[in-house]
């Protein structure tokens, strides 16, 4: 059963695996230019495995310690999973011991695909789900391990490659506003950050536009809903 999950589960993350292979890749060129050598890149997409936190946590990991600045600067990059999560509570109640790390697994990427995938019949839902946040983070860390060994040895210029978590998240933004049925909440977060930004500029406007979608969101939550 444990098999015929996994194997149901592969085709629905290439997608994933096409854009985690070059995103960890990236990451790992930026870690290995840093001084860092492939076991921090493997350690990192392991235990931390957090994304555009991975690609922030090399400029605290480089610069003077500063326990606030770094718990600040992860609150506001991981905002977003809290509403991740709230979503998820229910799918998740299930999964008995596997809960755990479904809920560390949780990235952007993963949390669209457990959002918009059904098991196929016949394969056990929760086996499925698993494997597939299983999958998308075993992409992460053979792509940041490749790009670790190769920035090692080969000299990369690596100007604007940390633009690709930016230009990840855009090309989610689109395909969730394409397959949305309202998009009221799109032009809610898209308003309120807009705002946020103009209000308390570019260095803080992050956990008031999350506060701010937060209540919105609750505000209109029947119009939404319908």
């Amino acid at each position: 059963m444990k098999r015929k999950a996994l194997w149901a589960a592969v085709p629905y993350t290439i997608p994933v695996m096409l854009g985690y292979l070059f995103l960890g890749a990236a990451f790992g060129v930026l870690i290995a230019e840093n001084g860092f050598s492939v076991l921090w890149a493997f350690l990192m997409s392991t235990f931390i495995y957090a994304g555009s936190m991975q690609f922030a946590a090399i400029s605290l990991m480089t610069s003077a310690f500063s326990p606030v600045s770094a718990f600040l600067l992860t609150l506001m990059v991981n905002a977003r999973h809290l509403f991740y999560g709230l979503s998820m509570l229910k799918p998740f109640e299930r999964m008995g011991k596997r809960k755990p790390y479904m809920i560390f697994s949780l990235t952007d990427e993963t949390y669209s695909l457990l959002c918009g995938v059904s098991a196929p019949e016949g394969i056990d839902p929760d086996w499925f789900l698993f494997f597939i946040s299983l999958l998308d983070q075993l992409y992460w860390i053979i792509g940041s391990c490749i790009g670790a060994a190769a920035g090692s040895f080969l000299p990369f210029d690596s100007t604007g490659i940390d633009f690709a978590m930016t230009a990840l998240f855009l090309v989610i933004f689109v395909e969730q506003w394409e397959k949305a049925n309202s998009r009221l909440p799109a032009l809610l977060g898209l308003g309120i950050t807009l705002v946020s930004l103009i209000v308390v500029g570019p260095d803080r406007f992050l956990l008031f536009s999350m506060a701010g979608i937060l209540a919105a969101l609750l505000l209109f939550r029947k119009e939404i809903s319908k």
